[in-house]
């Protein structure tokens, strides 16, 4: 695959007065469907990710390539006709960053040549639409001096994919992307925005992605239900406290309480994104205390939560983490939404490749399908390089 500079000469003519910038992909180490309950999440960026080449050019054009789809012609529009477009495909997530930028009232006063290089690995479930999105908005914000607070250009990224391309996300994926710091997790309240960081601290461990290799065909069907069956728990609850959100609730004030969710699963539902929320405040504890074998006992309980009682595993998650645990790894969970997609693992360095061996193995037997793994560190943020 050509790399991100030798197609900027190719396109463009020279590198001269080109800057360089990165942002990375994201994983959520525990804090699963709590987002959308008012609760924690507890995601980390990751030394994958989306890496940009720009220069200024002296008319309002902007043109865009990716080497990652060499079969896709450059993409090119015009700063005063900005919309969206089906046939620009993975152009429409710079292109509504640049779409936010001008309605809060930011002017571009020249265009863009951007090349484009991602090495997150395709559907992966690492979020690279909020990746190439982080790394838009950081471009565009130093290369014209714009000055905007990261949180800003956070938001401006969601509201990119929210109104401009039209998908239905959280905040987790911009934030964890745009504030991650190095060896640390972000521990974010979605209601709230407050944040903190707790350090990871991976002596002799690996943080090992496993994709499942298989299609998640009811994520979001199934997503929508999930959300449906949370709130019918939450009007139910209402009756008794004066709460805005299920994670609201401790865990215990829950349990007294359960009994007036009439219906069976609409409990089941709301005991895991409670649960999960505590699960989540308990492992930023047991990180800020070294704590990493309680880290992981609470990794291994987020997934049977999301098994037992959310019910969004199915059976390759619940294969490969399974095998997993066999295997030895320290922790491993389901992350992202489920019905496919992938798991994170904390397994021992020394033993990553055997590791891998097993479970593969295992995972083919029970499923026929092949996973693939990827060892990864955790990385800062969105960043000029």
């Amino acid at each position: 695959m050509e790399n991100r500079d030798s197609a900027f000469q190719r396109l463009f003519g020279s590198l001269e007065n080109t800057r360089r910038f990165f942002a990375p992909g994201r994983v959520n180490v525990i804090g699963e469907h709590t987002d959308y309950n008012g609760g924690h999440v507890f995601p980390c960026a990751l030394n994958i990710g989306t890496y940009a080449t720009v220069r200024k050019r002296p008319d309002l054009k902007v043109q865009m390539y990716s080497v990652n789809f060499p079969d896709r012609n450059l993409i090119e529009f015009d700063l005063e006709h900005l919309y969206f477009r089906d046939e620009d495909d993975w152009g429409n997530y710079p292109k509504g960053v640049v779409a936010q930028f001008q309605q809060a009232g930011y002017t571009l006063d020249s265009g863009l040549e951007i090349v484009f290089e991602g090495n997150i690995p395709n559907g992966a479930g690492l979020s690279s639409s909020a990746s190439i999105e982080l790394a838009t908005a950081v471009l565009v914000n130093q290369l014209f001096s714009f000055n905007l607070e990261m949180l800003e250009l956070v938001k401006m990224a969601q509201k990119a994919e929210n109104e401009f391309v039209g998908v239905h996300c959280g905040i987790m994926d911009q934030f964890s992307i745009g504030f991650g710091k190095q060896d640390h997790a972000v521990l974010l309240d979605c209601k709230t925005f407050a944040y903190s960081y707790s350090p990871i601290k991976l002596d002799g461990l690996t943080l090992m992605i496993a994709n499942t290799n298989k299609q998640r065909g009811l994520a979001d069907s199934k997503y929508n239900e999930r959300r449906q069956e949370c709130e019918r728990a939450l009007q139910a609850l209402q009756q008794a406290y004066n709460v805005q959100n299920l994670c609201d609730l401790t865990l215990d004030e829950f349990r007294q309480c359960e009994d007036m969710i009439p219906d069976k699963t609409d409990r089941k539902r709301a005991r895991h994104a409670i649960s999960e929320n505590e699960r989540t405040l308990h492992a930023h504890h047991a990180l800020v205390n070294g704590d990493i074998g309680r880290f992981g006992q609470l990794m291994n309980e987020s997934h049977q939560s999301l098994r037992d009682d959310y019910e969004v595993t199915g059976p390759e998650l619940d294969a490969l983490v399974e095998a997993a645990w066999e295997y030895g790894a320290l922790g491993a969970r389901m992350t992202g939404a489920g019905f496919g997609g992938c798991t994170v693992n904390v397994v021992e360095s020394s033993r990553q490749e055997e590791f891998i061996r097993n479970v593969s193995r295992k995972y083919r037997e029970q499923t026929g399908l092949e996973p693939y793994f990827y060892a990864v560190a955790i990385a800062d943020g969105a960043h000029e390089l």
